[in-house]
C-alpha cells in the first residue's frame, strides 16, 4: 500500500513538473520537449531586444483620442508595455493587478518620476469605453490618483499584430471560447522606442521594475545608490527576473566596509586631534 501511494505521489509530482516546464517554455519562447500545436506556438515570446518600435502605428486611447504609439516615446521616459485585453477575467486581470500592486509599492510614480506605462488591447473589438473602465479599476489599485501616466489603448488588427510582432509577443484567438491566449509578460522600451528588457509572470517585484526601468533609461533614472544596488543583481534569463549577483554583492560589501572603516578612522582622527588640543591648553595653563 505504501509503495502504491509512493508511486502515485511520484507520478503526480512528475506531472506537475511537466506542466510547469511547459508553461515556462511557452512564456520564455523556448522549445519544450514535445511538439506544440500551432495555437500553442503562437503564444510564445520571441524576445526582440534592440528592435525599434514603429512610431507610426495608430491606436485610440482611453479618452477616444487618435494616437500613435510613437506619441509615448521620445520625451526621455522609458515605457512599460503590456499586451492584454480588457474583457479578460483570468490572466489579464491577474497580471494587471499584479503590476498595479508592484507599482503601488514602488517609490516612483508613472508620469511624475520619469517613466510611463502603456497597455494595448489585443482584441480589436474593444473600444475606448472598455479601456477607460479598465484603467479606472487598475489605477484604483495603484492608489495614486488619476494622474498616473498609464495609457490604455485599443486599435485595429493590423496595428495590434504589428506592435506584437515588434515586441516579440505572440497570441492566439480561441473562437470556441471567445478568448485570447497570450503570455504574461511586461516589455520595457527605451525613450527612443527600442526594446530593452522583459519581465515574466503574473506578479512583479518593485525592485525588478526599478532595475528594468534604470536599464531602459540608460541610467537616467535612479540615484547613485540605486545604481550601486543594481550592480549586485543581474538579469536571470531562465526565469525572466533579476537575481543576486555574487561579485556585485562582494563589491557592495567592500564599499560598505570602506565607508565604515573610513568613518571610524575619521572619528578617531578627530578624537586624537581634540585630545592633543586639550593637552596643549592644559600645558599652557
Amino acid at each position: 500500500m505504501k509503495r502504491t501511494i509512493s508511486r502515485l505521489l511520484a507520478g503526480l509530482f512528475a506531472a506537475v513538473l511537466a506542466v510547469a516546464g511547459l508553461g515556462v517554455a511557452i512564456a520564455r519562447g523556448a522549445e519544450p520537449a514535445g511538439p506544440l500545436s500551432p495555437e500553442m506556438r503562437a503564444i510564445s515570446v520571441d524576445e526582440q531586444r534592440g528592435v525599434r518600435i514603429d512610431p507610426s502605428l495608430p491606436f485610440v486611447d482611453h479618452e477616444g483620442n487618435a494616437v500613435r504609439i510613437g506619441d509615448y516615446f521620445g520625451d526621455g521616459k522609458p515605457v512599460l508595455v503590456t499586451l492584454n485585453y480588457y474583457r479578460c477575467k483570468v490572466i489579464c486581470s491577474v497580471q494587471l493587478d499584479g503590476l498595479a500592486d508592484a507599482l503601488s509599492k514602488l517609490d516612483w510614480t508613472a508620469g511624475k518620476d520619469g517613466f510611463r506605462v502603456v497597455t494595448v488591447s489585443i482584441d480589436p473589438r474593444e473600444g475606448p469605453k472598455l479601456a477607460r473602465h479598465k484603467r479606472k479599476m487598475i489605477l484604483d489599485k495603484v492608489g495614486r490618483g488619476d494622474d498616473v501616466d498609464w495609457a490604455f489603448l485599443t486599435g485595429e488588427p493590423l496595428a495590434i499584430r504589428a506592435l506584437a510582432a515588434q515586441l516579440g509577443v505572440g497570441f492566439a484567438y480561441d473562437a470556441e471560447q471567445d478568448q485570447y491566449a497570450h503570455p504574461a509578460v511586461t516589455v520595457f522600451v527605451s525613450p527612443e522606442g527600442v526594446v530593452t528588457q522583459y519581465l515574466y509572470g503574473l506578479t512583479y517585484q518593485p525592485r525588478d521594475l526599478k532595475f528594468a526601468l534604470i536599464e531602459a533609461s540608460e541610467g537616467r533614472l535612479g540615484t547613485p545608490v540605486d545604481q550601486l544596488i543594481m550592480s549586485c543583481f543581474h538579469y536571470d534569463a531562465s526565469i525572466g527576473r533579476y537575481g543576486p549577483f555574487a561579485f556585485g554583492i562582494m563589491r557592495l560589501g567592500g564599499a560598505a566596509t570602506a565607508i565604515v572603516l573610513g568613518t571610524f578612522l575619521l572619528g578617531y582622527w578627530r578624537f586624537e586631534r581634540r585630545r592633543k588640543r586639550n593637552r596643549s591648553a592644559e600645558a599652557k595653563s
